[in-house]
């Protein structure tokens, strides 16, 4: 059995995209930029906010960027559960988890304030070890010092380790860090991009990161 399940946040947990893209989309607007569609924020999130608004407008200098990014938090900061909501299964696999002793924790790159805020929002109950996000002082994933973090914070040998998430990067970050990865089909990826990432497992209901949990 699994002692330890870190957990990517946006695609994995939650389906964030809405209020992302709304975010982007404002910080757009105030800068005169054109707006995306939602639907193609699903290939420019996973890479923390700076990178969400670089590729928003990939011909922004460092300046404008860091408007835009005082524009993104001062809406996302406000509206962050405007229309995120978990996935279909999640609170109940949660549940399940601390009810048998396996300990949970959350590694994103979004920014760790807004982590911690939607994380208790959304699971209020749920006793998780860390909440990291994106801080000034540690990269972002892929590289795995987020995973590093999390574990000085609950130690636990790394063979007793899932770590779970939707893209490429969740699965490259796993294999940096030399734990067990987990891609989940009902993220913001198709299950193609997990494959060629290599993923240890793919899963398509969260069901079933139970029973890895449990071998």
């Amino acid at each position: 059995m699994k002692k330890l399940i870190i957990f990517d946040l946006d695609g994995t947990l939650l389906n964030t995209i809405a209020d992302l893209g709304n975010a982007c989309n404002y910080a757009l607007r105030m800068m005169g930029f054109s707006e995306h569609a939602l639907s193609t924020y699903n290939y420019m999130v996973g890479n923390g906010v700076r990178k969400l608004v670089e590729r928003a407008v990939p011909d922004a200098d460092k300046e404008t960027v860091d408007k835009l990014l005082a524009h993104f938090r001062e809406y996302y900061d406000e509206h962050c559960t405007d229309e995120t909501l978990p996935y279909p299964g999640i609170p109940e696999l949660l549940k399940d988890l601390t009810d048998r002793g396996i300990a949970v924790g959350v590694a994103s790159n979004k920014y760790e304030a807004a982590v911690e805020k939607i994380v208790t929002h959304y699971f209020p109950d749920i006793p998780f070890v860390a909440l990291l996000g994106q801080t000034e002082d540690r990269p972002t994933k892929p590289d795995p010092s987020i995973v590093f973090s999390l574990l000085n914070e609950f130690p636990t040998p790394k063979r007793e380790i899932l770590y779970v998430g939707d893209s490429a990067v969740d699965m490259e970050t796993a294999r940096r860090a030399c734990v067990e990865s987990v891609g989940v089909t009902w993220g913001f990826r198709p299950v193609s991009e997990l494959r060629n990432a290599y993923a240890d497992n793919i899963v398509n209901k969260p069901s079933d990161i139970l029973r890895l949990a449990e071998q």
